[in-house]
């Protein structure tokens, strides 16, 4: 296990995120902060942005500072029904002030439908704005899980992300 004075000393750490949420009737589709015209939402206690959820546990990840359920519970109101990108900002915030600063990230997308691809550069405008980082630092993709699974069902919409930071 490293010491808080071995991470401190490493100039480049990498992190992993991955997230799902069960799709349903009655919620709004929010992916990468951007609303989705669908007739199904994500279903979670904030606005269920598997997106943005697995990037933040990607940052997270990277910085050694838990996951996105540490900081931001489902079980506690203030994050009832949240803007995911709260979540985002506040986790940047975090990474400045323990001066990292994000390089890359590179994300993928994995649903059946909606499709995503007409929405990714507006998915890529708001993340880069949230993080506050040049849309060249960020890579969006989107997937099919070829009609296998919750998500190839069309039952479910979840993403990965991976994220590479170093000192500032």
């Amino acid at each position: 296990m490293e010491t808080t004075a071995e991470m401190n000393s490493l100039s480049h750490r990498i992190g992993i995120g991955n997230d799902i949420h069960r799709l349903v009737a009655g919620r709004k589709l929010i992916l990468g902060g951007v609303e989705i015209p669908y007739d199904k939402g994500l279903l979670g206690h904030s606005d269920a942005d598997s997106l943005s959820h697995a990037i933040t546990d990607a940052l997270l990840g990277a910085a050694g500072l838990g996951d996105i359920g540490t900081h931001f519970s489902d079980k506690d109101p203030r994050w009832k029904n949240a803007d995911s990108q709260m979540f985002l900002q506040a986790v940047c915030q975090m990474l400045a002030e323990r001066g990292w600063r994000i390089v890359n990230i590179d994300a993928t997308i994995l649903a059946e439908r909606p499709k995503m691809m007409p929405h990714i550069p507006a998915m890529k405008e708001t993340l880069a704005a949230t993080m506050n980082i040049e849309a060249a630092q960020l890579n969006l993709k989107a997937k099919t899980n070829e009609g296998l699974d919750a998500i190839g069902r069309g039952e479910a919409i979840g993403a990965q992300a991976i994220a590479l930071l170093e000192k500032a």
